[in-house]
């Protein structure tokens, strides 16, 4: 099944904060793999597909390296259509010696980076979903070693940049409390919780996908915002179904007190933790 497409309501978009536009396009294009879709002096929209902008990123005034111990993101994470497309770009990596970390999630098998100012990356593929098994509505996920020697004696073709399947699979955050973090997406989002780390980590998803939404403290209870100016997470865009199901979730945000306004065209909320989302159509 395509989890990744409507009416349920997933992340299709991140918006990345740079020290260096320059610096970070050499990354995002000749590591990664993406194409550029549109750029100018400050920023530059990313492709898999040459049509759908997947990564945006800013190089803002004054900017700040990356804040420690703070909320924003933890990682974005690309799903890639085929296995073989990870095994290609694994050959890819060691071709170029790039250290990375990797895990096996029983839903997935996943690749862990980070780009040059240390905005983390997981690149992902995920096993058949009637292999996942849920119980009582959560998901088993877990973090084992990847099976590396398994997936390159797969058929593979040759690392050609990002597949023009490649979607947005989900994004995971640092938050400063986790109960508050819990009712804002639940509640004002609506999403579900499909999966609980202890008291310290929940994931939640719409549409029995094993998760959109990754939410940790893990930078500590009470972790600040980062400056606006600081490299990070500068928005991340949620695609909703229609307009009817965003003025629902527009009244729900409101109920739970949180803001949500217009700014640009688009229709933006924040959460406890200060990250910023967009809700599109």
């Amino acid at each position: 099944m395509n989890f990744h497409q409507k009416p349920i309501t997933f992340v299709h978009q991140v918006n990345l904060k740079v020290q260096s536009l320059t610096h970070a396009l050499d990354f995002y294009q000749h590591v990664i793999g993406f194409k550029i879709l549109e750029k100018n002096d400050t920023s530059a929209h990313l492709t898999a597909d040459g049509k759908t902008v997947l990564l945006s990123i800013y190089q803002p005034e004054k900017v700040v390296p990356k804040s420690s111990r703070t909320t924003g993101l933890y990682h974005f994470a690309l799903l890639l259509p085929n296995r073989s497309d990870l095994a290609s770009i694994v050959d890819h990596f060691a071709k170029i010696d790039l250290q990375l970390g990797a895990a096996d999630h029983l839903v997935s098998e996943a690749l862990y980076l980070s780009d040059p100012d240390g905005n983390g990356i997981e690149i992902y593929v995920d096993r058949d979903s009637s292999n996942w098994k849920w119980n009582n509505g959560e998901v088993a996920m877990t973090t084992d070693p990847l099976n590396v020697a398994d997936l390159l004696s797969k058929e593979k073709g040759s690392w050609k940049g990002l597949p023009s399947g490649t979607k947005m699979g989900h994004i995971h955050l640092h938050v400063s409390d986790l109960k508050k973090a819990e009712e804002f997406y639940v509640k004002g989002l609506g999403f579900n919780v499909v999966n609980r780390y202890g008291n310290q980590a929940l994931f939640i998803s719409d549409g029995k996908y094993h998760h959109y939404i990754g939410l940790n403290t893990w930078n500590g209870v009470g972790a600040p915002a980062p400056s606006a100016n600081s490299v990070g997470l500068e928005s991340y865009g949620l695609l909703v179904a229609n307009e009817e199901k965003r003025n629902n979730i527009i009244a729900q945000i409101k109920q739970i007190g949180a803001p949500v306004y217009e700014k640009n065209g688009k229709v933006i909320t924040v959460d406890p933790a200060g990250n910023r989302i967009s809700l599109d159509i």
